[in-house]
């Protein structure tokens, strides 16, 4: 028996990374999935290694009318929307001031932020009626912390996706909502692709992967409703910023 049986959760960017892992981790607890996302063959191949039911619901969540249909079907089909696990994001590679150009700006923003809003929006009304529900966030480090690696659009939108969390649990807690934001430092996803220089697959070897920041939402979905975890930090204990710092002070130990 499952802790998360007879729920459903609602999995944006579940097409891979994250999303896909989690998707896994909430399945095997018990829950019925709602996968999400723009490659309607990513979201089957993930399907297909669910145990239990899954629904496949491509979308593009930065299009508030595609989130409110996904949101209806889950309503109609299901009867009832438990946990939303807002993991879609997006970055590009052309990120610095010098560089990036107003619609690349547009896309990180709509990919990272809005897209966080338009989900919450949506699922807000059902479970308000439930008087039950979770809402998690995947947001990054650098929603916390200013620096040039991600640069401002994505830093920016994380920042404003930790405020929008926060901001939900002062006004729907009484409705019996409960939101979390988690901010991983450097995952080992298809993201780091995008970055102007990718990491080396030994960077990446020391990153966290996918399955632990999904072990930390299966942990997340599996609170008692009374219990609200507001913000998570999860960063790998090889921290590549940190490691550059000691270099810069001489102060890396040496074999």
């Amino acid at each position: 028996m499952g802790r998360l049986d007879g729920k459903v959760v609602w999995v944006t960017g579940a097409g891979s990374g994250i999303g896909a892992a989690s998707a896994r981790a909430l399945a095997a607890e018990g829950a019925v999935v709602v996968l999400s996302g723009r490659r309607p063959e990513a979201l089957e191949a993930v399907a297909a290694g669910l145990p239990g039911r899954s629904l496949i619901a491509p979308c593009d969540v930065t299009r508030a009318a595609e989130v409110a249909a996904v949101v209806d079907r889950i309503h109609a089909e299901l009867g009832r929307l438990d946990i939303l696990l807002a993991n879609a994001g997006t970055n590009v590679a052309r990120r610095d001031w010098a560089q990036l150009a107003p619609a690349e700006a547009e896309a990180v923003i709509a990919g990272n932020l809005t897209s966080g809003f338009l989900c919450a929006l949506a699922v807000l009304p059902l479970m308000r009626a439930q008087k039950d529900g979770l809402l998690i966030h995947t947001a990054s480090i650098a929603g916390r912390l200013v620096g040039l690696l991600s640069g401002p659009a994505y830093t920016a939108a994380k920042h404003g996706l930790v405020a929008m969390s926060h901001a939900l649990n002062i006004q729907e807690g009484v409705n019996g909502i409960r939101s979390t934001v988690i901010l991983p430092g450097e995952v080992a996803t298809p993201i780091l692709d995008k970055r102007p220089v990718p990491p080396s697959a030994e960077d990446r070897a020391r990153m966290l992967q996918p399955e632990d920041v999904a072990d930390l939402v299966r942990y997340v979905a599996c609170l008692p409703a009374h219990v609200r975890l507001d913000e998570v930090w999860i960063t790998p204990t090889w921290n590549r910023a940190h490691v550059a710092e000691l270099e810069r002070a001489g102060m890396l130990p040496r074999p």
